[in-house]
């Protein structure tokens, strides 16, 4: 099987601006050639865009204004889930031979359309993300016997761990008291329990084994992929206080890559609320089923940054074309053992956890060395 590895990447800085998406997509391409003076334009075989925004062509469009003249070129939007949707993609093209080197760019504007699902009438005016992660909250505090001030953790660890990211939208550190005292959105969310919509780009270019090695000293290898979508509308989950999709994505990706969950040193994981964070580490293997919370725990107390080092969803913000490959991104850095003042000791193996729609799809990446 042809193997597929990263061989740059770029990514802006996560904020309110007002910026074009266009814009915002070429700037983040800009810093990936920027970062490697290796690449030749001319090289790249397929162009992959990963955004909600309803701008139309972009992938031509992007592909005109970097100087590129793919033989593909397209967008993918699946929600939260469209940047590693766009990387998946991009590997396929190549493992299957059609395309040498995939520049796969995600972006999103802070007042995307893209968190409302206006298909699912299921869920009647409660449209918002928030209340699909209120019925989540509610449902693993009760199964679990969690507190409001037990999940609290989860923001104060990820904005922590933000002020050591440069591209992060938080440049604040809350308590536990901060969070708790944060405004009510619903009886189980305050508003610094989510993650905030933004805009930011990220970028990513893969490539065939030697086609890596000809661009870079140091690349990283995709050597699991693991994808499942269980339904559209939430109503249709088994449960809410795990995610199936994420724990049959998490299988195959480690199937395919001959790893075992305890083999991850670092992980980013998809908190777009604070529930999320344990519900993922539970459901990827990382904690054993209602300990998540424990595992966080020891993680903040110990100043571990195995998980979410760049901040997660919370402290990072959440463009949702960006969020996969902003993940990717920092897996790759950590593997790379480039993360400056967010380095996990000894990075080898590193797991991406990207999400969509209350989780009823996932997607599940294996990165190594």
């Amino acid at each position: 099987m042809t193997k597929v590895g990263i061989a740059s990447y770029g990514i802006t800085k996560f904020s309110k601006e007002d910026s074009k998406i266009e814009s915002v997509l070429l700037n983040s391409v800009k810093k990936l050639f920027d970062s490697n003076s290796n690449l030749n334009r001319n090289d790249i075989d397929a162009v992959l865009v990963s955004t909600n925004n309803n701008s139309k062509y972009l992938s031509a469009v992007l592909s005109e204004m970097a100087g590129i003249e793919p033989k593909i070129a397209h967008t993918v939007e699946s929600l939260c889930n469209s940047g590693t949707n766009a990387i998946v993609s991009a590997y396929s093209y190549i493992a299957s031979g059609l395309a040498d080197m995939v520049l796969v760019s995600g972006a999103e504007r802070y007042d995307s359309p893209g968190q409302v699902l206006e298909w699912d009438n299921s869920r009647g005016e409660f449209k918002h993300p928030i209340f699909w992660a209120s019925i989540f909250t509610k449902s693993y505090k009760r199964e679990f016997s969690i507190t409001d001030e037990e999940l609290a953790i989860v923001p104060v660890k990820n904005h922590k761990q933000a002020q050591n990211n440069p591209n992060a939208i938080s440049e604040k550190l809350y308590s536990l008291e901060d969070v708790i005292n944060s405004k009510k959105l619903t009886d189980d969310l305050r508003l610094l329990d989510c993650s905030r919509p933004c805009t930011g780009g990220a970028s990513i270019l893969l490539a065939s084994e030697k086609t890596c090695k000809n661009c870079t000293d140091n690349p990283i290898w995709i050597t699991g992929i693991g994808q499942k979508t269980t339904s559209a509308g939430f109503t249709k989950n088994m449960t809410f206080s795990s995610m199936v999709s994420t724990q049959e994505a998490a299988s195959t990706a480690l199937k395919m890559s001959k790893r075992d969950a305890k083999d991850i040193d670092v992980a980013e994981v998809h908190d777009a609320f604070s529930v999320c964070e344990p519900m993922a580490l539970e459901s990827l293997g990382l904690s054993d089923k209602g300990k998540g919370l424990e595992l966080i725990n020891e993680l903040y107390a110990t100043n571990n940054l195995k998980i979410n080092p760049r901040g997660g969803l919370i402290g990072s913000g959440h463009p949702l074309g960006a969020t996969g490959l902003a993940q990717t991104i920092e897996i790759t850095q950590q593997l790379q053992l480039c993360a400056n003042k967010r380095q996990v000791d000894n990075a080898k193996v590193g797991l991406v956890h990207n999400m969509s729609a209350a989780a009823t799809s996932s997607t599940v990446l294996v990165l190594e060395k």
